[in-house]
């Protein structure tokens, strides 16, 4: 007997309209307009038909190089309720790695906002597999369908295609820190079981209100927390892009409840004139991800009264991963805390074994929100994914009483003297000086050492601080070898789009 295909995929926007027909699900700030459930659903319906008249298929990709528009989201539920798979294109990217990017993926379909007519004109010649070319605004090429087109089609939709939590969803690529991203593959029960993760771990509920600042291109733009705001009914503020003043205005004037960044989004917040007086006091949870969190940055807002901790997620595991209880946020200060529900991990040596309490080794996740693999890249994939365990690539230790704690990436570890250096470790210790704000170390190459320790740092405004000052303050606090052995001062840091400093452009730097 033939086993059972995981169980049926829901249309997540439909049953929410039929549940909440009235309620609110979006707000776009680019038009000022609350959008409700069954409003959504109507555009995504819409988008949906218009993909299939275009000939639209069960598995074919359809690619998406646009900024975070209402169109892009309506893009997600459509792809979802006939079965295409949504194809996020960084925009950040330069077209030549887009050129190899679309050429693993053969798309059938690019749909651009017009921020990228150009380079979607440069990157024309090369797309052999593309069918439509499809403009949100203004166009590129007289050719090119609008993607407008889709309000003459229905706004209901019959003949779904069957699908199960095995198909794939989505393409999400990976921060590429060597070579060209890969594309982790989300199916449909990726993405549900990280909500489902979400809604039981953290407590997500239908009256809370969350800004999507995060570029959609990102796992973090629908996962967190957009999709499973979806599932319980809850309001998506959608915004371009994070941008200060807005941030203060939808603290204190939109009632948002949830807000999640990265390290340098917080830092930029508390430099700003407005972070003395601004009241946190309706929000119920401000969490750091990305990055370690710098303990100075933590301790700002807990003088405000919010519980603000780190959280930790990679593209391959869908967003969410790990809890730490509100009333440990200060005693077990730097834990991401436990793994959420339907999750398991463990932390090994390189040798596989199991590492003892508080020893660091390789975190290794499973569970169903877990990707399949990646696009197009079986060898990569077999490298990552060992005996249904994703292999992350970041290192991690478990304390006495299990709590995690992230250490950072293994790439970022440097061996000086024999003893690993996690860079995460001294970042810490160089953020507590007040006149930092963002710090970076790399390990440099040492004839005696082998390698050593460099700190970047960009000073705040009016600052000023000498290497002799930070090498002596970290003399206080560290062990000798993890001492950097230079101090470089920068205008700024290289950052990804989802505002990770991008080591790798350092190294190649310094």
């Amino acid at each position: 007997m033939e086993p059972q295909k995981s169980f049926y995929v829901t249309d997540w926007l439909d049953k929410r309209a039929k549940l909440t027909p009235g309620r609110i699900g979006l707000r776009d700030l680019a038009s000022g307009k609350d959008i409700t459930f069954a409003e959504w659903n109507a555009r995504a319906n819409r988008a949906a038909n218009f993909l299939r008249k275009l000939g639209v298929q069960k598995g074919d990709r359809v690619s998406v190089y646009a900024c975070n528009c209402v169109e892009y989201l309506d893009l997600l539920f459509a792809c979802g309720k006939i079965g295409a798979i949504l194809h996020n294109l960084n925009w950040r990217l330069t077209v030549f790695e887009l050129k190899g990017i679309m050429e693993k993926a053969s798309p059938k379909i690019l749909i651009y906002s017009s921020d990228w007519k150009e380079q979607v004109n440069e990157l024309r010649p090369s797309l052999k597999t593309i069918q439509h070319f499809i403009a949100i605004g203004e166009a590129a090429h007289s050719n090119d369908k609008a993607f407008a087109e889709r309000e003459s089609c229905a706004a209901t939709l019959t003949d779904r295609p069957d699908l199960n939590m095995d198909d794939p969803w989505g393409i999400f690529y990976t921060g590429g820190t060597t070579g060209l991203p890969k594309g982790a593959i989300m199916t449909h029960g990726n993405m549900t079981w990280n909500s489902i993760n979400t809604v039981m771990s953290w407590g997500i509920t239908a009256d809370d209100i969350v800004p999507l600042q995060l570029p959609l291109f990102h796992i973090g733009g629908p996962n967190i927390f957009m999709l499973p705001l979806v599932h319980v009914g809850g309001k998506t503020i959608l915004c371009r892009n994070f941008d200060l003043e807005q941030t203060f205005d939808l603290i204190e004037n939109d009632g948002i409840t949830h807000f999640m960044g990265v390290p340098t989004m917080y830092v930029m917040m508390q430099q700003h004139k407005k972070w003395d007086a601004v009241d946190l006091s309706k929000l119920k949870l401000v969490i750091s991800g990305g990055a370690p969190c710098p303990l100075p940055v933590m301790e700002k807002f807990w003088s405000k009264g919010i519980d603000f901790k780190m959280g930790y997620g990679l593209t391959e595991a869908a967003g969410n991963n790990f809890w730490l209880p509100h009333n440990e946020v200060r005693r077990k200060v730097g834990s991401v805390g436990f793994p959420i529900f339907h999750i398991d991990m463990k932390i090994i040596r390189e040798d596989g074994a199991t590492c003892a309490p508080n020893e660091t080794g390789e975190l290794l996740i499973r569970g169903p929100h877990v990707t399949t693999g990646y696009w197009n890249e079986p060898q990569a994939t077999a490298e990552t994914i060992k005996d249904g365990w994703l292999h992350t690539g970041d290192m991690a230790r478990q304390d006495d009483e299990g709590y995690f704690y992230i250490a950072g990436r293994s790439k970022d570890m440097y061996i000086s003297g024999g003893e690993n250096v996690y860079p995460a470790e001294v970042e810490q210790v160089i953020y507590e000086l007040p006149q930092v704000a963002e710090a970076a170390v790399i390990g440099v190459p040492d004839e005696k050492w082998g390698e050593v320790g460099k700190a970047i740092i960009v000073l705040k405004s009016g600052m000023q601080l000498s290497a002799e000052q930070v090498i002596a303050s970290c003399r206080q606090k560290l062990a000798k070898y993890k001492i950097p052995k230079s101090v470089v001062f920068v205008e700024t840091l290289p950052h990804t789009a989802a505002g990770k400093v991008l080591k790798h452009e350092l190294r190649k730097q310094y």
